[in-house]
């Protein structure tokens, strides 16, 4: 049976001389595989459409296995993104994690959409650390793993002034800091924009500008939150955190 879906490129693999897998992120189907034969071929109809993050419209041969990609048109090819080093790395953490965070054809068209719309503010020069930590954030409820970003943890309290504990699995209040001494302290700032990240429609998202001192406090919180809660290892993280280091000194 012949699919036709939209899709973005999430990832591809060599197969044999001329072949690729591709996997795709839809919002008919969710995450599927396709093989694209003779895709290696510069001079296939298949190239430039199975490059990583192109958006696009795919016809494949539906079954139970991997599909066979009939043919495809190129909607957004995100060449900006592949054009630079630094954009690609962010998107490669970014497609990494929604290839590891979902299993196969689990239709989720909000987490499509998301993803588009990282994939194209990132193209459209807004920050890209400020998108990923938005992403990071909103995958977690995909994958389980939702912090308790709407008051105190422990006590429920809504109010009062708020640090992060990975042990308790969120805010915690200052009436029990004493419960977990290895929490991190963070501003009032950086507490904000965990919450407003989380609920935060990206299409809404204008021009932000957040100190340094608040990305790495962003940073920090999430990075631990995921080594502890979502069983995730992604490649792509090593990278990134050297094209950052990298952009840093320059």
């Amino acid at each position: 049976m012949l699919q036709k879906c939209e899709g973005i490129v999430i990832r591809t693999n060599d197969y044999g001389e001329s072949n690729k897998i591709v996997t795709l992120y839809t919002r008919e189907l969710g995450k599927t595989g396709v093989m694209a034969r003779g895709a290696k071929k510069p001079s296939s109809r298949l190239s430039a459409v199975t490059q990583p993050f192109t958006y696009g419209m795919f016809l494949f041969q539906k079954s139970s296995g991997l599909g066979g990609l009939q043919q495809a048109e190129t909607i957004d090819s995100m060449r900006a993104i592949r054009e630079d080093i630094f954009l690609t790395a962010y998107a490669s953490y970014i497609s990494e994690l929604l290839d590891k965070g979902t299993d196969n054809n689990q239709i989720n068209p909000y987490l499509f959409e998301l993803y588009y719309q990282t994939l194209r503010l990132l193209g459209e020069e807004q920050d890209p650390e400020i998108l990923t930590r938005i992403f990071e954030l909103k995958m977690l409820a995909v994958i389980g793993s939702k912090p308790e970003l709407d008051g105190c943890s422990i006590c429920g309290n809504k109010e009062g002034t708020f640090h992060f504990s990975i042990r308790e699995g969120g805010f915690i209040c200052h009436r029990c800091f004493d419960k977990d001494p290895y929490r991190f302290a963070i501003s009032p700032t950086t507490a904000k924009l965990l919450r407003l990240f989380y609920y935060f429609d990206l299409n809404r998202l204008g021009k932000i500008s957040v100190k340094p001192e608040t990305k790495k406090e962003l940073k920090n919180v999430l990075e631990a939150y995921y080594q502890e809660y979502s069983g995730l290892y992604l490649k792509s993280k090593k990278f990134l955190d050297q094209i950052e280091n990298m952009r840093d000194k320059l």
